[in-house]
């Protein structure tokens, strides 16, 4: 199947089209807003570091399996430089519990590279998720263990 082409736009609006792919569960619109590397790299909370265009699209096909994934980024922390830009978020997302609809929240780092097609993904690592929101520890003193 062809790779669907996206406008060169921003990175901004590759991680859009990033998370608004994961809501509908639309495996081609997603792999498009990946670049065209061999080397990309795809981790999921807790999960193996998936290296290569078929196995992150393999994992994202069984995550599509039960529907869309309603993550939402939030509190985006931006670091650009040339032609790369490293996105710090944190997710906020819907899962379906026992109690109904329960909020997760997952801190992520989304990495983009500025290539002939425009900003692509080349990294996304997400880490386990909790329910309480990540706490920002900006300019504090190290925690000493």
């Amino acid at each position: 199947m062809p790779k669907l082409k996206m406008p060169p736009g921003t990175p901004d609006d590759t991680e859009a089209a990033f998370y608004e792919a994961l809501h509908q569960a639309d495996i081609d619109r997603l792999m498009a807003c990946w670049a065209d590397e061999d080397e990309i790299v795809c981790v999921h909370p807790g999960g193996p570091r998936l290296v290569g265009h078929a196995a992150v699209r393999g994992a994202f096909e069984a995550m599509f399996a039960n529907g869309g994934v309603q993550a939402q980024p939030e509190r985006v922390r931006r670091l650009e430089t040339g032609h790369c830009s490293v996105h710090s978020v944190v997710e906020r997302v819907a899962v379906l519990g026992d109690d109904g609809i329960q909020v997760a929240w997952v801190t992520a780092t989304n990495v983009y590279v500025k290539t002939g097609q425009g900003w692509r993904m080349v990294v996304h690592h997400a880490s386990p998720g909790s329910r309480s929101e990540p706490v920002d520890m900006a300019d504090a003193r190290p925690l000493l263990h």
